[in-house]
């Protein structure tokens, strides 16, 4: 692990400036608050108890910095330890805290695989960091070991399809610049790349850019010495064989087989999904939610009309004045598209969608009888659901 160290202390990973905390905030998945509470709780935790979580490789602080500033946002307290190898990319997720006003943070340099000794933990982020290890699976039973009764996961690991061409330049640079300094071994691969031939795979992936946005970019995507991708098969192993489960991933559509081709029956859950990943070719991080496997839990579902839906990127009003008027916005992820096609009685509920009403409120207040209203949100459900737009929380229920 000691290159790794050296990589990140001299390219701290994603490149962030402090300064642009006061400009904008960066939100993703996975700890996105809604989705936690969604795939992990299925939408009915009590936020009136402090969430303790744990940022497992928090890097230069995307994750640490998102939570934080959510909960503090919805007015719910949180206890959030920092973890990582690199005192230069703590250092600079400590100064996007303080610029942020952000307090009640503990930040620890650290290995992964020493979590257990922090305490334990509602929730554990664990984002593009498990993939980096000698050793992955030691880093998932070591994560498990520091999860509290009745929590979860969010993590992302690198996937193989979508990263055509990376892992052939990652070989030959590692036998080319073995031994040189991290600054001497960016500066010759950025040489080569520039060269390369317009057939190249890397060079005619158009899902990789992260070579593009900086050196710190260029340096984790090309020159890592730790890399491997997990496809959906030995994704899906991995947590089974060290006591998790997977609840979902953040992006469910990708994953669906259905919406490609008839799935023949013989199938099971995870078959569908690998072949999904193989057809859609384009996926190159997955990212979901886990559970401890004894206590699996699958994502909330609008069974229970107690939940509170949410919308995520999208507004209420913007979204519900579109459908009313007939429109098929468009989505793209992943280098797919898709339009959302739901009639125009649906814009009613839409418009009711304001993150502290229930389902059952929500058919109340539009006047929708149960019944219909059941079958209109089964298809709101799973147009917005599965891309990733519609959550459930009571987050900013009092």
């Amino acid at each position: 692990m000691s290159e790794v160290k050296a990589q990140y202390e001299a390219f701290p990973y994603p490149a962030r400036d402090p300064a642009d905390e006061a400009k904008r905030l960066i939100t993703g998945s996975p700890s996105h608050v809604l989705e936690i509470d969604h795939f992990l709780f299925q939408g009915r935790r009590d936020w009136r108890k402090p969430l303790r979580a744990l940022v497992a490789g928090g890097g230069t602080g995307d994750g640490l910095i998102q939570l934080a500033q959510q909960l503090k946002n919805a007015g719910r307290a949180a206890e959030i330890t920092y973890l990582d190898l690199s005192t230069a990319s703590r250092a600079i997720a400590e100064e996007r805290a303080r610029v942020r006003g952000l307090s009640g943070l503990r930040f620890v340099t650290g290995s992964l695989l020493e979590a257990a000794t922090l305490g334990e933990f509602d929730y554990i982020d664990c984002c593009g960091v498990l993939h980096h290890l000698p050793d992955p699976a030691a880093g998932f039973a070591a994560l498990l070991a520091a999860l509290a009764p009745g929590g979860g996961m969010g993590f992302m690991v690198y996937a193989p399809y979508g990263r055509a061409g990376v892992y052939p330049l990652q070989e030959a640079f590692g036998a080319l610049y073995a031994g040189l300094p991290p600054e001497a071994r960016l500066k010759a691969a950025k040489e080569v790349v520039a060269t390369l031939p317009e057939g190249h795979p890397f060079r005619s992936n158009p899902n990789l850019g992260d070579h593009k946005d900086s050196d710190a970019g260029f340096y984790d995507l090309l020159l890592h010495s730790q890399d491997r991708a997990f496809d959906v098969t030995t994704l899906v192993e991995t947590l089974e064989q060290t006591g998790w489960a997977l609840s979902g991933f953040a992006l469910p559509v990708l994953y669906d087989l259905s919406r490609i081709t008839a799935v023949p029956s013989h199938l099971t859950a995870t078959q569908a999904m690998a072949l999904a990943e193989k057809l859609r070719g384009t996926i190159k991080t997955h990212v979901g939610y886990a559970t401890r496997a004894s206590e699996a839990r699958s994502p909330a579902r609008s069974q229970d009309r107690a939940l509170i839906p949410h919308l995520k990127g999208l507004r209420a009003p913007d979204l519900a004045r579109a459908i009313a008027q007939g429109q098929t916005p468009k989505l793209s992820f992943n280098g797919i598209e898709a339009r959302l096609a739901l009639p125009k009685h649906a814009a009613p509920l839409l418009a009711a969608i304001d993150g502290r009403r229930s389902l059952s409120e929500i058919a109340q207040a539009t006047g929708t009888d149960p019944i219909a209203f059941g079958s209109l949100w089964a298809r709101i459900e799973r147009d917005l659901a599965d891309h990733g737009l519609l959550l459930y929380s009571g987050i900013l229920r009092t």
